[in-house]
């Protein structure tokens, strides 16, 4: 489940003075960017941009892996990087692979998925994908309305005959409720896996997130606030599991010239493991970045009507790479959408994640028309959910800024909203 802009993230924009900033500051509605204003930001500030530890010590790995020539194929560093995140994680078995998306197919082939397998809407296209891509049929699943994260109860009404797995996704890096999914796997015999990809370094129950179901996938894609440029891993206690997996990850290659199992080319490159090693390092350093990001956005917007949270649990760990809210248009008589717009032209690129759900993307579409009329919470949230710059591109003086013209368009929402009407579709092609 990636994003955004993987371009490496420039210096921070300078921000503009209190007195320019935001439509507030600036005259009223008419000096909105959006209404011919001046930006407010004059460089783009993305969801997520990568985040790169300390540079010498990369080009320090790079260096060492060019001199000694081994650049894939399970080199020091790759196997460097697999022990460390068992250690961080407190698992016996991390697999890197070259991205999450191959991690999740290899997962779900190594752990006898066929048939269906129920999963949210709410996520990622990939999640959907890597089942599709393997004649396998994702059951879409509604979420909860509070954690956003798979309905247990409704995973329970989907179960046919063919069922054969589920796979959660912790959304926002939020746990879904492993005790329920694990109950029902165990009862109804299926396969249990995680799409982790927003989880990584993040905790339940006071374990390490990555240790729940047969296996766990991790993303570690540029816009992720752990990267290895582009990569991916799967995590988990099981050893067959695991063996089957390093096969598969590698065309089935047991040995030189012994294939004894079907497999792909799933391998991580020793310069994305570089990369990892290197933001591991640093970790503490991005999540304290990403924290006190959530807190300055939860003080500038605290109070305002029509706007809510996503929160996190504070007894836990948490990687807080993702500030988002949701916006109920009955309270603040402007949509989610016409906020967005007014973000994007002042340069600031919001997201609205995971819209429109994967079931009213292709080929679902097509294949489950009225698959909608069964997921009113992934109908609901993909109207609302708003998500927010971060990261270590992003700082108090960025916040305050973005807060300022959000507050600002939501006081006069319904003014902004008359006159965003009235502008040429042209001008939004997003939307």
């Amino acid at each position: 489940m990636a994003g955004d802009s993987d371009a490496t993230a420039p210096e921070r924009p300078a921000p503009l003075v209190d007195g320019e900033a935001g439509a507030a500051g600036k005259g009223g509605i008419a000096n909105l960017a959006a209404f011919g204003g001046p930006p407010a930001f004059s460089e783009p500030l993305h969801v997520g941009r990568p985040n790169v530890g300390d540079r010498n010590r990369l080009l320090g790995r790079i260096n060492d892996l060019l001199d000694r020539k081994w650049l894939t194929n399970n080199g020091a560093y790759v196997q460097e990087l697999e022990r460390k995140i068992e250690d961080f994680v407190g698992v016996k078995h991390c697999v890197a692979m070259c991205n999450a998306t191959i991690a999740l197919e290899i997962a779900s082939r190594a752990a006898g998925l066929t048939g269906e397998v129920i999963v949210p809407s709410f996520t990622f296209i990939a999640t959907a994908h890597c089942l599709q891509w393997q004649e396998i049929t994702p059951v879409f699943c509604d979420v909860d309305s509070r954690t956003h994260n798979l309905d247990p109860a409704r995973v329970e009404q989907l179960i046919t005959p063919r069922t054969t797995g589920i796979i959660g996704v912790h959304v926002w890096g939020r746990p879904c409720d492993t005790d329920a999914l694990e109950d029902i796997a165990r009862r109804r015999g299926l396969k249990l896996l995680f799409d982790a990809a927003h989880a990584f370094g993040c905790s339940h129950q006071g374990r390490m997130i990555g240790g729940f179901g047969d296996a766990e996938v991790f993303s570690f894609h540029a816009t992720k606030f752990f990267n290895t440029f582009e990569g991916g891993a799967v995590v988990t206690d099981d050893d067959e599991l695991a063996a089957k997996m390093r096969l598969m990850k590698n065309f089935g290659f047991a040995g030189y010239d012994n294939v004894i199992y079907i497999g792909t080319n799933g391998k991580m490159t020793e310069v994305a493991a570089a990369m990892g090693l290197t933001g591991l390092e640093d970790l503490h350093q991005f999540v304290a970045v990403n924290r006190a990001n959530y807190e300055e956005y939860r003080r500038q917007l605290a109070g305002l009507p029509g706007v809510s949270w996503i929160c996190y649990d504070e007894t836990e760990k948490c990687n807080y790479q993702y500030v988002v809210l949701e916006v109920d248009e009955e309270v603040t008589h402007i949509g989610r959408d016409d906020i967005l717009n007014i973000l994007i032209a002042e340069n600031v690129l919001a997201r609205r994640y995971f819209y429109p759900g994967c079931h009213r993307m292709e080929p679902y579409r097509s294949y489950f028309p009225h698959a909608g009329l069964l997921l009113p919470e992934t109908e609901r949230l993909t109207k609302r959910v708003l998500v927010l710059p971060t990261g270590t591109a992003v700082g108090p003086d960025e916040i305050r800024q973005i807060c300022q013209i959000i507050r600002f368009a939501v006081s006069r929402g319904a003014e902004v909203r008359l006159r965003l009407a009235e502008q040429s579709k042209a001008l939004f092609p997003i939307i």
